[in-house]
């Protein structure tokens, strides 16, 4: 884990990675995607489900109805890890 006892410089973070315009882009996409499937009923704020996308945006994944699914939190929040922690 890499803040094993430290503070996590979470502003420092967002300025370099989440704030840049391409995540700003990706998650667009990925609030639009959640949107539409509230819109067919396949999805409610607070259900505890989420919208997978089948190939990730950040792969060059769209918002098309076939790269759509939709998955229990605790499945597609959850990677297999490597034994240092990072995602494998």
């Amino acid at each position: 884990m890499p803040y094993v006892n430290k503070k996590r410089p979470y502003k420092k973070e967002y300025d370099q990675y989440h704030g840049s315009e391409e995540q700003k882009r990706n998650r667009a996409k990925r609030n639009a995607a959640r949107r539409e499937m509230e819109r067919k009923g396949r999805v409610s704020k607070g259900d505890g489900k989420d919208v997978d996308h089948k190939k990730p945006i950040s792969k060059g994944g769209g918002n098309s109805a076939k790269n759509l699914s939709i998955k229990p939190k605790s499945s597609n929040r959850s990677f297999k890890r490597r034994s240092d922690g990072s995602v494998a």
